[in-house]
């Protein structure tokens, strides 16, 4: 009878299963913004500017970039268990901040305790899924993680726009962010530390366990390794335009004559086929490398938002998002599985990290990026432009990018060899 740690989906099945459900709950609470919110600046605290209505994703995303960093050596050094908890800690004051704002420095600042949730508990829950599955599945893995994460932001922002046009914009949406506060604190008790499983997998490694400080970890993430650089900068355009689609298309649509609920629909269908594309993709990219599918998921994401911008009709907008949420699906959970692939057990938590500080930074630059353009050309032209740099990012992914080796029997993949110094300690 086994007692010790085992790698596998099947052997860690209730563990994962309660982290999937747990990552639900960490969507609920950003999807809970990303209808409403633009519109309660405008309409309840009378905020005309396009860039100071996208201050609270300039905070978020600077936050949760922050604390992605953190969460990667924190997990590694605390366990990913308290670092969950303390994500969800953080969280549990949020709806309650937007809730009873007199002011929208107030929906600023619940943005702060928002960043520092979804980064801690989003890295956590990443982490400890890919811990429990062992090299062969870690597509599959990271693709339910991001897909029951995203399904549930799309749920959740439909669910909101839905609430906000039959019972107004507070306090009904926030409700439901405060009960999958509650729920995702509660549910998180009962999970299990996975670094045993990592000491199995490292045990099992091809080349011994490599010692590498954050530092140097972040470096080779950032631009010394190759393969790693093309999937950082990838991951912060790609959250770029996620950033200029959450700041400015609820605006877009109200603008054009939709209503509020079917407003809602078109925000929530982008991350609902998102969500739902990534059962597919993360574990097609355990089987078809990785490359093929980031190209081809930033070019149509690109495409897909030039279809937004110069869209005027309810089909040409529905086709549009359709498009935006395939191409995300693509590249979404096959950016993490890239940087795993590239990553030694020992230091891989501080490498996701490191990746999603960069990814997560995309919003920062895309809220500030889209208020800005947004005021001076207009909000289509704002998203055309994303669009364009979306295509551009998906060539430099194309052009720079080269697989991990494959993975032998009973090991772990290594590094392609884009950097001599990361090849040689993986």
């Amino acid at each position: 009878m086994r007692t010790g740690p085992a790698l596998g989906l099947r052997e860690n099945l209730g563990q994962f299963s309660l982290l999937v459900l747990i990552n639900a709950f960490v969507g609920v609470m950003v999807g809970m913004e990303r209808s409403v919110l633009p519109l309660l600046a405008e309409r309840e605290f009378g905020i005309v500017s396009r860039s100071a209505i996208l201050s609270f994703l300039v905070t978020f995303g600077l936050v949760k970039a922050l604390a992605n960093v953190i969460s990667g050596s924190a997990t590694d050094r605390w366990g990913r268990r308290r670092t969950l908890l303390a994500g969800w800690i953080a969280g549990l004051p949020v709806p309650l901040l937007i809730l009873f704002a007199p002011t929208w420095g107030w929906v600023v600042a619940a943005n702060v305790l928002l960043g520092i949730n979804q980064g801690l508990c989003w890295s956590a829950a990443i982490i400890m899924k890919v811990d429990l599955v062992g090299p062969r599945r870690r597509g599959l893995a990271i693709g339910l993680n991001e897909s029951s994460g995203y399904l549930a932001v799309a749920i959740a922002a439909w669910s909101t726009g839905y609430l906000g046009a039959r019972y107004g914009l507070r306090p009904a949406p926030f409700l439901l962010g405060l009960g999958a506060a509650i729920a995702g604190l509660v549910s998180s008790l009962f999970v299990r530390e996975t670094r045993g499983h990592v000491d199995l997998e490292t045990s099992r490694h091809a080349q011994p366990e490599a010692k590498r400080t954050t530092a140097a970890v972040f470096r080779d993430v950032s631009w010394a390794h190759a393969p790693m650089r093309a999937v950082s900068q990838a991951g912060l355009v790609n959250n770029l335009n996620d950033g200029v689609c959450w700041g400015l298309l609820p605006l877009l649509f109200t603008e054009r004559g939709l209503s509020l609920e079917r407003t809602a629909l078109l925000v929530a269908l982008y991350p609902a086929v998102w969500a739902t594309a990534q059962l597919v993709t993360g574990a097609l990219s355990d089987r078809v490398g990785r490359k093929a599918l980031m190209t081809a998921g930033m070019v149509v994401q690109g495409v897909a938002l030039l279809g937004l911008a110069s869209g005027g009709a309810w089909n040409a907008w529905l086709a549009a998002t359709i498009g935006l949420g395939l191409g995300t699906a693509l590249v979404y959970p096959t950016f993490l599985g890239a940087v795993s692939d590239h990553s030694h057990p020992s230091w891989r938590a501080t490498a996701i990290g490191a990746y999603r500080w960069w990814r997560d930074l995309g919003y920062v630059l895309g809220a500030v990026f889209a208020g800005l353009v947004a005021d001076r050309s207009g909000i289509p032209a704002a998203i055309t432009w994303a669009g364009v740099l979306t295509i551009a990012s998906g060539l430099f992914v194309a052009a720079t990018y080269r697989e991990a080796r494959p993975v032998e029997a009973g090991d772990v993949p290594a590094s392609s060899g884009g950097d001599a110094r990361v090849a040689s300690s993986v």
